[in-house]
């Protein structure tokens, strides 16, 4: 009996799979570093909550490790490290490898936009003695989230003759922060009862920015209306020399102020606003820089508005990615089409995590699970896979190579049950330019939420796949 016990022991570990821990994989040093690595991470997303200011942060970094600034059309060489930022809200990162080319480019896709609230361009109002701004929403939100939590006031503003200026209020010490308020639950049982994505409509939304009023020189209110929102335009003008009409031609938003934390006893997960998708931004963006040694050429792309489909000239729809690798292949001799079918990409996303407290929306077997390490979807897409990439067998056969060479934890998932709901990436606008691609990226705990919550091992997991992409 003991024998037959061991030898079915080693016939399960031989022909059946079981999803890893990463505690049962890391050894201690890993673990050490993975900390410090999440400590860079932390860093990096307190100071990117908006693609403008993740293409700035983004772009030091690679400046430090010796790449320089690239248009269209410019000479490039084997070795040489290059970046473009496109309208400072995406940015393209390269290096030239060793190899020819056309033989494929190594392509790492994130998106640095998150869901936030976006200033209409007409947002300043008082109402009954208080001032305040008018939002849009953008991405995909449950507008219950935001209520009565801190916010930051972030982007820019570009006043008549061009100046264009940058806007922060509410992350520094000793700055105010902003807020939209709720009901108290004594006043609130009609809005209990209707179902939760009406209890709040998208127009209510509006940042309490104030509720004092312009005094005269005596330190009385001046006469008249508008004396709230007269007084929040004074001291705008005062700190930024904006008028009322700058809001017209300005990108303003509303995040969820504050530093990223440590969440739990354990310290082994971080909460914070703009996981997604930044989460996968710095591993791809460092794997990156770290991988100086590859023969291959490699593009780490961070772009915009996927949150809103990916269309525009900064999101992942625009031609730039083809413009740049047929530029590429015109200065080094090759053939841009050929270098299209023969290269990989890795689309950077997130996916759920398992959630126990919502287990009915999932399928266990296929849900991605914290401390498992990094994400592999094949596809994505809603219902019968509609609006999906669903990258083939033998490609993801060859990442699944990479990863066993370089001892990287991965697994699989859906996003959710099917017809539950489902979602998008960018990996489709890539692949349809005759490129193997597939997503990849870190679980993540309350998706679109203004707190979402990762694991640090899964972020170390990450990096080190997207290493190993890089060789």
């Amino acid at each position: 009996m003991e024998n037959e016990k061991t030898r079915a022991e080693a016939m399960r570990e031989q022909l059946l799979y079981k999803k890893k821990n990463v505690f049962e994989t890391m050894e201690e040093a890993d673990v050490e570093r993975a900390g410090e690595y999440a400590a860079g991470y932390s860093e990096y997303l307190f100071r990117a909550k908006t693609e403008r200011e993740a293409v700035r942060i983004s772009v030091t970094m690679l400046q430090r490790a010796g790449y320089v600034p690239y248009q269209l059309g410019d000479a490039v060489e084997p070795g040489g490290k290059y970046y473009l930022a496109n309208r400072g809200k995406a940015l393209f990162a390269f290096r030239i490898g060793s190899e020819d080319i056309s033989k494929g480019v190594r392509i790492s896709a994130a998106h640095i936009d998150s869901p936030r609230l976006d200033l209409k361009q007409h947002p300043l109002f008082e109402e009954e003695g208080m001032g305040y701004l008018k939002t849009h929403y953008y991405g995909g939100i449950r507008k219950y989230h935001w209520p009565t939590i801190p916010l930051a006031l972030h982007g820019v503003v570009t006043k008549q003759g061009g100046e264009t200026i940058e806007v922060n209020i509410g992350e520094d010490a000793g700055d105010p922060v902003f807020v939209i308020t709720d009901l108290l639950p004594h006043l609130g049982k009609a809005q209990g009862a209707k179902p939760l994505d009406k209890a709040f409509a998208g127009e209510g939304l509006n940042l309490l920015i104030g509720a004092s009023p312009l005094l005269d020189e005596d330190g009385t209110p001046v006469a008249g209306e508008d004396r709230v929102k007269l007084n929040m335009m004074r001291i705008l003008n005062e700190k930024y020399g904006i008028v009322e009409s700058d809001f017209m031609t300005a990108e303003l938003c509303a995040v969820p102020a504050g530093r990223p934390v440590d969440i739990g006893l354990d310290r082994c997960m971080i909460g914070a606003y703009g996981h997604d998708d930044k989460v996968c931004a710095y591993p791809a963006l460092t794997a990156l820089i770290d991988s100086d040694d590859s023969a291959h050429t490699v593009i780490c792309v961070l772009a915009d508005k996927e949150e809103t489909g990916s269309d525009g000239a900064t999101g992942m729809q625009s031609a730039l990615l083809t413009d740049l690798i047929g530029e590429l292949c015109k200065v080094l001799g090759a053939n841009a089409a050929l270098t299209r079918s023969n290269s990989m990409c890795l689309s950077a996303d997130v996916n759920a995590a398992y959630d126990p407290l919502y287990s009915e929306v999932f399928e266990k077997r296929n849900a991605a699970m914290i401390n498992s390490g990094v994400v592999l979807s094949k596809y994505t897409g809603s219902g019968g896979k509609y609006s999906t990439n669903d990258a083939s067998a033998e490609y993801v056969g060859k990442i699944r190579d990479m990863f066993t060479r370089d001892n990287v934890l991965w697994q699989t998932a859906e996003l959710g049950k099917i017809d539950e709901g489902g979602g998008g990436t960018v990996a489709k606008y890539i692949a349809n330019e005759n490129i193997d691609t597939v997503d990849l990226g870190v679980p993540v705990l309350s998706m679109h939420a203004p707190f979402e919550v990762i694991s640090k091992l899964d972020l170390y997991e990450t990096y080190k796949a997207f290493l190993a992409f890089c060789k």
